[in-house]
C-alpha cells in the first residue's frame, strides 16, 4: 500500500463514498505523493484501508474517473492519469459533488438545464449564434480521429448553445460547469460508441437551433444526454463486472 493512502482515519459512515473520494483526491493532488501511471492498490486493499464496502470504494473510483484523475482498465486495474491542466482549478470542487450525487442525479440536472437552454437557444438564436454553432460543427467533424480536439468542440458546441439562448443566469451556470461538462464529454468519448453517431446528436441539435424550432431542440437534447447516459452506464456496469 502506498505510503499517502497508509496513514488515512477510517471514514465515517454517513456518506462513505464521499469521505473516501476526499481521502483519495487529496492523495492524488499532493505534490510527490502519486505519479502519472502509477497503479493504485486493489479494490480489496482499499476497502480494508478505508473501512468501507465495495460499493463505496466503486463509487469513489468512478467519481475521480470521471473527473479524469484516475483511469479504469478493465480487467487490469486503476492508475493515475494526468488530467488536463484546465480541470485541475475546480477538480476538487467537482470532486466533492460528484462524489456526493449518484450519476443519475446529475444526469437529471443537465437535462433540466441543457434542454431549456436549446429551447430558448432556438428561439432567439442570431446569425452569429448559427455561425459559432457551425464552427464546433465543423470542429468535431474533422476531429474524428484526435478525441482531444473532439472534447475541445463538444464542450465549446454546448457552451455556444448557451450563449445564443441570450439567457445570461443559465449561461453563466453553465460555463460555471466547465470541468465538470469537460470531465463528462472526455468520459463520454473514452467509452466508444462511435463519433458518427455523437457527431448526428449534435448536428440534430444544430438543425433544430438553425430551423428555430425549439420544440425539436429541446428533444434533441435531451435525446443527446440520455445517450450519454446510457453509454456512460454501459461502461460503468462494465468497469463494476470486471
Amino acid at each position: 500500500m502506498s505510503a499517502g493512502l497508509t496513514r488515512v482515519e477510517r471514514v465515517q459512515r454517513d456518506a462513505p463514498a464521499l469521505q473516501v473520494a476526499r481521502q483519495l483526491l487529496g492523495y492524488l493532488l499532493e505534490s510527490g505523493k502519486a505519479q502519472v501511471g502509477q497503479k493504485l492498490p486493489a479494490e480489496r486493499e482499499l476497502v480494508e484501508t478505508f473501512g468501507v464496502g465495495r460499493s463505496s470504494v466503486r463509487e469513489a473510483l468512478k467519481s475521480l474517473s470521471l473527473l479524469g484523475l484516475l483511469e479504469i482498465r478493465q480487467g487490469d486495474g486503476t492508475y493515475v492519469r494526468n488530467p488536463s491542466s484546465d480541470l485541475l482549478p475546480q477538480v476538487i470542487e467537482w470532486g466533492l459533488m460528484l462524489s456526493d450525487h449518484k450519476t443519475a442525479e446529475m444526469i437529471e440536472a443537465r437535462l433540466v438545464i441543457e434542454v431549456a437552454v436549446a429551447e430558448f437557444a432556438a428561439a432567439r438564436r442570431t446569425e452569429e449564434d448559427l455561425a459559432d454553432l457551425e464552427r464546433h460543427l465543423r470542429g468535431m467533424k474533422d476531429s474524428v480521429d484526435s478525441p482531444q480536439d473532439w472534447v475541445e468542440h463538444d464542450m465549446q458546441f454546448h457552451f455556444a448553445v448557451a450563449r445564443a439562448s441570450h439567457n445570461g443566469a443559465l449561461a453563466d451556470y453553465l460555463l460555471r460547469l466547465r470541468s465538470l461538462l469537460g470531465a463528462w464529454i472526455k468520459r463520454n468519448q473514452e467509452t466508444g460508441g462511435g463519433n458518427a453517431d455523437k457527431y448526428e446528436e449534435h448536428h440534430a441539435v444544430y438543425v433544430a437551433i438553425r430551423d428555430q424550432d425549439a420544440t425539436a431542440a429541446g428533444v434533441a437534447m435531451r435525446r443527446h444526454i440520455n445517450r450519454v447516459a446510457t453509454r456512460l452506464d454501459t461502461s460503468e456496469a462494465t468497469e463494476a463486472s470486471s
